[in-house]
């Protein structure tokens, strides 16, 4: 019988590992927002932005947050509450974004997904606990390698398309929250339900096939406390981090103007 995490049984066990790795992701993705920033609104040369090196970059913060936000899924208390509370505070960056910045708005961005996973994970959680956790963690990463083209309507991975998706899915922005995006829409942090729910997934039943393996006790202990406490905030640090880095380049580049 597959063994419950600590959390579950209610002790407050934190995986300093985890934390840490949560932290530095928060850490690159702050850098990234804060290039993409100087780039597309301070109007930076900087061509290596648009290079591949730069996407593999951005690709990495997104699989890192999303995979560990499934994998620590079970690991929390109030799955529910923590569900609302992460959905809401993307539906807070969407509203800021239409009304301050809608060239740059940001519709159905990572909190939205995340928070959207969290809260049909709890729907879905009885049913897939039914699931041999191989086989769900098999399925996941087949699932997400097969759609991970739907927002530019092929099934297929990346470069390699397998095949055209019928044009009546890409119908309104209700399609465009599952993965199916119609023509016109637009958004600078776009993670839709399809593939990336895969994704999280995929993380959820890792953390089943690992849970009470001597792994589970190698990553409580954590390697740097300050990047762990990031991790620990995550949350409220990403709801603050862009306001904070436009003044810090407001006043950058107001002083060069001067």
């Amino acid at each position: 019988m597959e063994k419950k995490s600590d959390n579950r049984n209610g002790n407050k066990k934190r995986y300093g590992k985890l934390d840490g790795i949560r932290g530095i992701a928060l850490l690159n993705m702050i850098a990234y927002h804060m290039t993409w920033d100087l780039v597309y609104i301070y109007q930076v040369d900087w061509g290596w932005y648009r290079s591949q090196g730069a996407y593999l970059w951005q690709q990495g913060i997104c699989w890192t947050f999303i995979f560990l936000s499934g994998f620590c899924w079970s690991l929390g208390h109030h799955a529910l509450k923590r569900g609302i509370t992460v959905f809401l505070g993307g539906a807070v960056i969407t509203l800021a974004t239409l009304a301050v910045m809608p060239v740059n708005r940001v519709v159905f961005g990572v909190l939205t997904l995340t928070g959207s996973c969290m809260l049909l994970m709890c729907l879905l959680d009885r049913w897939f606990r039914k699931l041999p956790a191989s086989v769900g963690l098999a399925a996941s990463v087949l699932l997400f390698g097969l759609t991970r083209n739907v927002n530019e309507g092929f099934l297929g991975f990346e470069k390699w398309k397998l095949c055209r998706l019928p044009s009546g899915l890409y119908r309104n922005i209700a399609t465009a929250f599952l993965g199916f995006p119609q023509e016109g829409f637009y958004s600078t942090d776009y993670f839709s339900l399809v593939p990336w729910m895969f994704l999280f997934m995929a993380g959820y039943f890792l953390f089943r096939l690992v849970n009470g393996k001597k792994v589970m006790a190698f990553l409580e202990d954590g390697f740097l406390r300050p990047i762990e406490w990031l991790g620990r905030h995550s949350f409220g640090i990403y709801m603050v981090h862009q306001p904070v880095i436009y003044a810090v380049l407001e006043v950058l580049f107001w002083g060069k103007e001067l």
